[in-house]
């Protein structure tokens, strides 16, 4: 008998005395990684993914359009406020012209900001892809399986007040920007080329909120307009140091940058412009619109530009968040979504509802329309040219062509020459003429078949 005997496992309990409570502000919520970490949204679902579920406090985000044509990373911005004025948090806009900019904001379908707002439904355009697709009679072991997506739903962070569902169509009502610019939860500053008076307003904004306990939205939609005079790449890289500063000094802060489209490039900072600017924000990421190149536009008809990532935010830790829950950087186990390893395959497109980042690849080759199940076509018999003698008496009338004469005897037109060449005189017999050898030379125009593989 074995002496061998087999232990009762003894049931452990875990005390919930340790868990801690922590007061969300308005408009915000724990990270999933990290406790210490507080996220705000930017407005855009899918661009909330990519910074790992939002864009976190104390932290600032640079939107680079280098497209003169678009105006993409402006509609970034306008996201950026519209989504600060639903969740009641404190904005403070800086711009040329400040009133416009906010005025043509984003907002609701039903036009106010409560917490009862449906989740936006799909674009009309979208719809009828999808009617399309469903149309088609597949095979039965296909149809139990989820649908091909390219992008995340916007209910993956559509909460109370997290992210808002913001329809393009409308705009933010005006009486409701005058209750908020009363109520002192927008500040707008013009912007201006003594930069050390921007940076003391913002850090007053700051300060004065943070008593009240709300999170505060810096937005500058065009660093580098004609408002903000004659900047160098020095000056600017001093002011977002300042304004990075500042963020750090109180954390219930966000900032979001946009640059103007001639700042956007090596070009005008010398080299690496774009990658120090990149270092000084804790996330950066550019929309570059394929207006300017229209080989790209016919290429990928379906998207408006690609959506490149320099640097992603990281507060209280070596790596990012959007390394462990991106859904569109192919990091995330969602199954049914695209990815993969490449973080860059991204592109974004503006439909008349919204504005959506997605997956991007390359298309397949002729497009998706091309069958290619289908045989190599068969070439058709051609008729062999025939050199036909002109009469001497045809030849000098006037106004009959080649092809007329030609026409109905089931023979090719094709351009003959006729070379005559006299032999030299030989001993022949009396009454014979000089023979004429005749070389007949055609050329076709013949092409090589074109075949798919």
């Amino acid at each position: 008998m074995s002496t061998f005997k087999r232990k009762k496992a003894k049931a452990v309990t875990v005390s919930s005395s340790s868990e801690t409570t922590v007061n969300l502000l308005p408009g915000t919520r724990l990270s999933p990684f990290s406790s210490s970490t507080i996220l705000t949204s930017s407005g855009i679902a899918s661009l909330d993914d990519i910074l790992g579920g939002g864009l976190p406090l104390s932290c600032s985000l640079l939107v680079i359009a280098p497209d003169i044509h678009s105006s993409y990373g402006e509609l970034v911005q306008k996201y950026f406020i519209s989504q600060g004025l639903a969740s009641g948090q404190k904005l403070c806009v800086i711009d040329d012209e400040p009133e416009r900019f906010i005025s043509e904001c984003m907002w609701f379908s039903n036009g106010n900001s409560s917490s009862t707002v449906a989740p936006p439904a799909e674009d009309e355009d979208d719809s009828k892809e999808i009617d399309h697709d469903t149309n088609v009679n597949i095979a039965w072991r296909y149809e139990h399986l989820t649908q091909f997506q390219t992008t995340v739903s916007a209910s993956k962070f559509s909460t109370d007040e997290f992210c808002r569902p913001f329809d393009l169509t409308y705009k933010v009502p005006g009486s409701f920007l005058d209750q908020a610019t009363k109520s002192s939860q927008v500040v707008l500053l013009k912007a201006s080329s003594d930069l050390k008076r921007v940076i003391d307003v913002i850090t007053e904004s700051l300060r004065t909120c943070s008593q009240e306990v709300v999170p505060v939205r810096i937005c500058i939609p065009l660093l580098g307009s004609p408002g903000w005079g004659d900047l160098k790449p020095k000056e600017v890289l001093n002011f977002v140091y300042l304004l990075r500063t500042v963020l750090r000094q109180y954390p219930h802060g966000c900032a979001s940058v946009g640059l103007r489209p001639s700042m956007s490039g090596d070009g005008w900072g010398g080299p690496g412009w774009l990658n120090k600017l990149s270092w000084l924000f804790d996330g950066s990421v550019t929309l570059a619109g394929f207006s300017a190149d229209p080989s790209l536009s016919l290429t990928f008809p379906s998207h408006h530009g690609s959506f490149h990532i320099h640097r992603l935010p990281a507060p209280y830790s070596l790596r990012s968040a959007s390394d462990r829950s991106s859904t569109l950087r192919g990091v995330s186990s969602v199954s049914g979504l695209t990815g993969g390893a490449g973080e860059n395959n991204l592109a974004f497109k503006c439909t008349r509802r919204r504005l959506v980042i997605e997956t991007h690849h390359l298309d397949v080759e002729g497009g998706v329309g091309e069958r290619r199940t289908a045989t190599a076509p068969v070439p058709l018999p051609v008729a062999v040219p025939v050199a036909v003698p002109i009469p001497a008496e045809e030849k000098e009338k006037k106004g009959t062509s080649t092809r007329s004469r030609l026409k109905g005897t089931g023979i090719a037109a094709m351009p003959v020459e006729l070379e005559e060449k006299e032999e030299k005189e030989k001993e022949e017999p009396a009454g014979l003429h000089l023979k004429m050898r005749k070389k007949v030379t055609f050329r076709a125009e013949q092409q090589p078949d074109l075949y798919d593989f």
